[in-house]
Formats: C-alpha cells, sequence, structure tokens
C-alpha cells in the first residue's frame, strides 16, 4: 500500500507564493500519472493539476499561470503557487493512479492553504 503525504501548507497574504510537496512511501512516481486537488470550504472537490508519467500537464483555469505541478519522478511530487489570491484557499490533496494498472490509487489526507490579507 503506497501512502501519500502533503505539506506545505500555510496562511499567506494574496500574491504571495507557496510550494506544496507531496511524498510517496515508494519510488512511484516515474509510472505514476499525479495530480492536485483542492476542496474550498462548502465547495465541490475541483481538480488542479494534473502530470502524466509521460510529462504532459493539465491546469484548471482559475491557476493557469500562476500554478506549476512537478516531480523528481521518484518520491516527491510538488505544486509551486504563486501570486495566490483569497479563493486559492482550500485543503489540497495529492494524488497518484498507475497510468496502466487503475485500480492503484492513491491519495494524501491534504494539507490547508489559507490566502487573507
Amino acid at each position: 500500500q503506497v501512502r501519500l503525504e502533503e505539506s506545505g501548507g500555510g496562511l499567506v497574504e494574496p500574491g504571495e507564493s507557496l510550494r506544496l510537496s507531496c511524498v510517496a512511501s515508494e519510488k512511484i512516481f516515474d509510472f505514476y500519472n499525479v495530480a492536485w486537488y483542492r476542496r474550498a470550504p462548502g465547495k465541490r472537490r475541483e481538480l488542479v493539476a494534473t502530470l502524466a508519467f509521460g510529462g504532459q500537464t493539465t491546469y484548471a483555469d482559475s491557476v493557469r499561470g500562476r500554478f506549476t505541478i512537478s516531480t523528481d519522478r521518484m518520491q516527491m511530487l510538488f505544486l509551486q503557487m504563486d501570486s495566490l489570491k483569497p479563493d486559492d484557499t482550500a485543503v489540497y490533496y495529492c494524488k497518484a493512479q498507475h497510468f496502466d494498472m487503475l485500480d492503484r490509487e492513491y491519495w494524501g489526507q491534504g494539507t490547508q492553504v489559507t490566502v487573507a490579507p
């Protein structure tokens, strides 16, 4: 069973940056599609960014140009978040899914990001 654990959340002011990290218990990211999701208070879970094992990335319209997803292709997944806005306030979750064996899907427990003056 692979475990994922996020870190790097916190309280920042609008316009500032944060870098979220997600560490896996095994070296999996070379064969997994990975993603970051978020859930804001009172809202549904939202897909923020994806990174396919082949290297392709996608971003939600609300974060494109401000957020960057990356991995070290081993155990670390990152989300660089720049120019943060109050609307980015949410709990952020990382997810990893094997590119072929889709039942191998794992989630982290989440890290809180709060953007406020």
